[in-house]
């Protein structure tokens, strides 16, 4: 495939990391000549450096034959632009990253199609998705959906109370059991997991289910004593913590704290009279005790600073707060965040990427995630008729290393898989995919 990125910054470099790893051709227009060197040294591909609304550019980048044109720079505007001349210079996809949420209504999703923007990603709202999932259920990691629920995933850290632990998965995992571990977190290293296996004290595990078996996977792991999120407070009012607020539960009640006196004003008028906004440093000690963090179930750090999420996580756990989720931006800041034990972190840059990478697929795939804390995607893969995966049972197809099937949703029902799995047409198969490039995956569903 060609592929032209249109900005350099957070988004563009991961996608280009993404999508090296691919083999695919790719080129990269920016208008900051450093941006261009930064990262033309550690990836292979090609740079031009213009302004992507260039005209020019486009041209000289192949846009007349290029499969995908993804405009991802600060500017919607420029975006915008950006995919409507690739469209009209020949480029098949077009994919631009905007900031009004007033662009993602439906109803306008024809008339950008017709201008040449094949889709729009806007990072607060996936963000907002994904701190939602995880205030749903304190007591997990992350949520993944298939067909709203038929079919879940949980990353769990595993403490303690946990009643599996140092057990081969051979004798939990039975063909009767409700689950699935399709991958472990042990330290530096992701693990896809055999029978002689056993889980370990603060493994990150990624069990997959089915809805109504989550209490008995909450009761196994010992989290029976986390209380449900019911109140929420948040450090930052930028636009990702006021498109998480607009879809949260009703039934949870937010703080939100703010340094900006003038943002402070604009968040009261934003967000419900419900929501408490407070002008505020929310790693002021005091003024955490004052607002009733001795309450709170779950503290939310989205500043645009990592180091101060993170130090505001570290300080809300010290004080009783049992889930908290930090938004790290910077990915050299993750594996520290880690290391420290913060809750949820969420990274804009690697949910939009994640989306966009879909988009590059023959299959018919859906919700491509990557999950940085394992350093995997899963992925929603929907089998042609008469497709390889479709030919023998799950145990005969011949799996390359690092891929996994952890269930699928037949109709409506969610089911988990086993070796002797037979596959249909039409299914949505969950795939877990570690270290693997995933058109070889792909492959498995055409």
């Amino acid at each position: 495939m060609k592929i032209i990125i249109a900005g350099a910054y957070a988004i563009g470099t991961h996608l280009a990391q993404l999508l090296s790893r691919d083999k695919e051709t790719i080129v990269l227009i920016d208008e900051d000549e450093e941006r261009l060197a930064n990262i033309g040294n550690n990836y292979d591909l090609l740079t031009i450096n213009a302004s992507p609304v260039s005209i020019k550019a486009l041209k000289e980048a192949g846009a007349e034959d290029a499969d995908l044109v993804i405009a991802v720079t600060p500017d919607e505007s420029q975006n915008i632009s950006c995919c409507i001349f690739a469209a009209k210079l020949g480029a098949k996809k077009t994919v631009a990253k905007i900031d009004s949420p007033e662009y993602v209504d439906p109803k306008l999703k024809e008339f950008f199609t017709d201008l040449g923007v094949s889709s729009l990603i806007y990072p607060e709202m996936l963000a907002a998705k994904d701190i939602n999932n995880g205030l749903k259920m304190s007591w997990v990691r992350q949520r993944w959906d298939v067909h709203d629920g038929a079919l879940v995933m949980l990353g769990i850290k595993l403490r303690e109370t946990c009643e599996i632990l140092n057990m081969p998965l051979k004798e939990l995992s039975k063909e009767d059991a409700p689950y699935h571990i399709v991958a472990v977190k042990r330290g530096e290293d992701t693990i896809i997991p055999r029978g002689d296996d056993a889980l370990q004290l603060n493994d990150l595990a990624y069990f997959m289910t089915t809805k109504n078996y989550i209490p008995y996977i909450r009761k196994i792991v010992g989290k029976e004593h986390y209380v449900d999120v019911k109140n929420v407070m948040i450090m930052g009012g930028g636009q990702t913590a006021v498109r998480a607020i607009k879809t949260m539960p009703e039934y949870m009640d937010v703080t939100v704290i703010e340094k900006g006196e003038e943002r402070c004003e604009q968040l009261n008028e934003l967000l419900d009279e419900s929501v408490m906004v407070i002008n505020g440093d929310g790693r002021d000690i005091p003024l955490l005790v004052e607002e009733g963090i001795g309450n709170t179930q779950a503290f939310v750090a989205l500043t645009g600073n990592a180091e101060t999420n993170i130090l505001a996580c570290l300080t809300a756990k010290r004080m009783g707060v049992r889930k908290t989720v930090a938004m790290v931006e910077n990915l050299d800041y993750v594996k520290m965040a880690e290391s420290l034990d913060i809750g949820t972190i969420i990274n804009k840059k690697a949910i939009a990427a994640s989306y966009i990478y879909q988009m590059m697929l023959d299959a018919n795939v859906q919700n491509v995630t990557f999950i940085m804390t394992a350093n995997a995607d899963v992925a929603e893969f929907i089998p042609k008729e008469g497709s390889k995966v479709t030919q023998k049972p799950v145990k005969d197809l011949g799996l390359p290393a690092g891929m996994t099937i952890g269930g699928l949703v037949r109709g409506s029902e969610g089911m988990l898989v086993d070796g002797n799995t037979r596959i249909k047409a039409g299914d949505e198969v969950m795939v877990f995919c570690h270290n693997i490039n995933m058109k070889k995956v792909e492959k498995f569903f055409l």
